[in-house]
């Protein structure tokens, strides 16, 4: 186990699901499967659709938790419609946040390379060809890596065991309708064993799981002679009278037909449409994208309520709030009687205004009080945020949208970890053909200052300067403030303070010019006082930062106060108050976690290694240096290569190295190593000092190598003048 403080531990990490209900039967089933994982590396589940993969996978995954330190991670992939998503989706499920320029599969091998765990893939089957090769070359390269599977279809790569998983008994299918039947209706008491009616209505369902849920959704208003009449003459129906004759794979389907024409037509109306959500969706989108035409927005929820009641809709609590989702073959039904409704096209344009919609909300959001409500919006929405984008860059004439969409989440792409997917969508939109309207601008610098933060200079001057010169051209001034701000940050983070200094100034007049205020502004801010710290001009530096600390505090904004309370750290441990800067610094630390901006996150960490060295306790400065390492090595070039921004780490190193001598310092670097990602932020915001708790506000002399001035560590790395122009 891996240390989270000094004292005591976390349990191996996952996500895996809590069960919501009881598991029925397949005892067997999950003893040789426990064998299967135990000799294999490769484990597929395969059968019909509906007949319980998942839910044995993820009981057998619960059950060998122990075996893998790194923990058993779920993806579900049913709700990734783009084979090129396969590897974000791994990326993100396994919480390798990458600011780098590197594919995401690159990210995959060297994240896993030194891990064990679990990975447990659902929902594949229809990204088999792009999932395999994935597979393939994962488990020739990282050797602690096992996948367990689940899917209609094997994943044919070497060396996989198939396990082919059959309906269940009639007596465990009983053992089923019965427990989900007491559990949903208050009259329903089983009395010993299961009634005739009950052993016949799961045999014509074939034992299949989900059709046996189905049918119990329906208890409400049938008894159970009543199903099994219906169930029989649906079945007598669609095989021309011979049940015998009817294979498994159409007695699902024939069960969800049967249920679809027990639907109302205003149920079957909304199930149809419900069919272009992908993945989770919440109430007022469902009202918004599926009302008109016959089902008008006050009785969208009872409507819906009656879907869930029959189990065709899932309901769920998540940390957004109530959410909803349909199973994969439901979901698929609704999608065939859309289309045979001839109304695919109009959903979808539907589906995509909405999410504009809430994308435009959520910008305008990011500069209050909210922002974290906003970061956990979008993470929740983001199957659905990338169905709208995928449907934007494909069809004809949408290609202005798209590029609206991906430049509107800049503050999703760079302020909450997900660069490297940002950069997919942004250089996808700009390329698509267009004239220099707003929307194209506007994706222009975002993908500029995104490439800024992977450390691609290339990237980020190519698209900087077509924003700004087409900025010029089409007379768009507050793009040409955005364009010379990125091209300022370029700058700042190749060492070429002055030309920074330039860039960012010019930047803000035109922002108070235009009435422009929002976090990028004020970022703009904090990055022209960095560049005058390192020009020796402090007291500038911290006139500025107080004030973005006022204005950030006076809307309730966190994520640019954190970077303005990380200038304000420096400027207190440069006059020797190493507690105001540790209390600074922590508040960095969550902020910065907690948007997962492993950007302001690593620079505050290496900071308060500085601090934790200052206060005399050499050893837990060469830890926190050591659990920065792997941070940098998912944001890029360590310290953007700029030797100002390397400075504390390399007087840090020099402190803590020269107190402890080579050997003990290279060990508590090694300690800090070994730290995943939520335990290194434990231990940075750890009150325990050398001598116990740290005292409220420290002030000691100024540590004898403290800098008045920052200067570079070494050479300066960047390229001067060239960053900007």
């Amino acid at each position: 186990m891996r240390r989270t403080s000094r004292s005591g531990s976390t349990p191996p990490p996952g996500n895996l699901p809590e069960e919501l209900d009881s598991f029925v039967g397949r005892g067997a089933e999950l003893a040789e499967l426990d064998g299967l994982l135990a000799g294999s590396r490769l484990v597929t589940v395969v059968g019909v659709g509906g007949v319980g993969k998942s839910r044995l996978a993820l009981r057998a995954a619960a059950a060998a938790r122990a075996r893998y330190p790194d923990g058993v991670w779920l993806a579900e992939l049913s709700a990734v419609r783009d084979p090129e998503f396969v590897e974000y989706a791994l990326v993100e499920v396994l919480g390798f946040t990458d600011h780098t320029g590197r594919s995401p599969r690159q990210v995959l091998l060297d994240q896993l390379a030194r891990r064990r765990l679990l990975l447990v893939l659902d929902g594949f089957e229809h990204l088999v060809d792009a999932c395999a090769p994935v597979v393939r070359e994962l488990l020739r390269r990282c050797p602690g890596l096992r996948v367990l599977a689940a899917g209609r279809r094997p994943l044919s790569v070497e060396g996989e065991r198939v396990r082919p998983l059959a309906p269940l008994a009639e007596s465990d299918a009983a053992a089923l309708f019965e427990e989900r039947a007491a559990a949903g209706l208050s009259g329903y008491l089983p009395q010993g064993d299961p009634p005739a009616e009950v052993l016949e209505v799961c045999r014509r369902l074939d034992g299949i799981p989900l059709a046996v849920e189905l049918a119990v959704g329906r208890l409400g208003a049938l008894s159970p002679a009543q199903l099994l009449a219906r169930v029989d003459d649906r079945f007598r129906l669609l095989s021309g009278g011979g049940r015998g004759a009817l294979a498994r794979h159409r007695t699902l389907r024939t069960a969800i037909g049967w249920s679809h024409e027990l639907c109302t037509p205003e149920e079957r109306l909304l199930w149809a449409r419900l069919s272009v959500f992908c993945g989770p969706f919440d109430l007022e989108a469902a009202e918004y994208v599926c009302v008109g035409d016959g089902l008008e927005a006050d009785v969208v929820l009872d409507v819906l309520g009656e879907l869930i009641a029959q189990s065709l809709v899932i309901r769920e609590e998540a940390a957004s709030g109530v959410r909803y989702r349909m199973l994969d073959t439901v979901r698929a039904y609704g999608a065939e009687w859309l289309a045979a409704m001839d109304d695919t096209a109009r959903l979808r344009r539907r589906h995509r205004d909405w999410y504009m919609g809430l994308a435009t909300w959520c910008e305008l959001d990011w500069f209050s009080p909210r922002q974290a409500e906003v970061a956990a919006r979008i993470d929740a929405e983001l199957p659905q945020l990338r169905t709208a984008l995928e449907y934007c860059l494909t069809e004809p004439d949408e290609a202005r949208l798209g590029q609206y969409l991906a430049g509107t989440l800049w503050f999703y792409w760079a302020g909450c970890g997900r660069l490297s997917e940002g950069r997919h969508w942004l250089d996808r939109c700009v390329e698509l053909d267009g004239e220099f309207d707003r929307a194209r601008l506007k994706a222009l610098w975002v993908l500029g200052y995104v490439a800024t933060l992977q450390g691609d200079t290339v990237g980020a001057l190519a698209a900087l300067h077509e924003c700004r010169d087409g900025a010029e051209h089409s007379g768009y001034p507050l793009a040409t403030a955005y364009a010379v701000h990125r091209m300022g940050c370029l700058a700042l983070v190749s060492d070429d303070m002055g030309r920074a200094e330039e860039l960012l100034r010019a930047a803000l007049e035109q922002y108070r010019e235009l009435g422009e205020l929002n976090s990028n502004v004020l970022m703009g801010q904090v990055e022209l006082a960095m560049s005058l710290v390192f020009q020796g001009e402090l007291a500038a530096a911290l006139e500025l930062c107080e004030d973005v600390r006022r204005i950030c505090e006076d809307h309730g904004e966190r994520w640019t106060r954190a970077y303005a309370l990380y200038v304000l750290a420096y400027a207190a441990w440069t006059r020797g108050e190493h507690g105001e800067a540790r209390e600074l610094l922590r508040e960095c630390v969550r902020v910065n976690h907690l948007f997962h901006d492993l950007v302001g996150l690593v620079l505050a960490i290496e900071l308060l290694a500085l601090v934790t060295a200052s206060e005399g306790d050499p050893a837990e400065a060469a830890v926190l240096q050591g659990a920065a390492e792997p941070v940098w090595d998912a944001v890029g070039l360590p310290l953007f290569g700029s030797g100002y921004f390397s400075s504390p780490r390399a007087l840090c190193q020099q402190q803590a190295g020269e107190s402890l001598g080579r050997r003990a310092y290279e060990r508590s670097v090694q300690e800090g190593r070994g730290l995943l990602l939520d335990a290194a932020v434990q231990r940075a915001l750890s009150e325990d000092g050398p001598q116990g708790p740290r005292p409220a506000n420290p002030r000691g002399s100024t540590p004898k190598s403290t800098p008045e001035t920052p200067k570079p560590a070494g050479s300066p790395t960047g390229n001067g003048g060239e960053a900007a122009g």
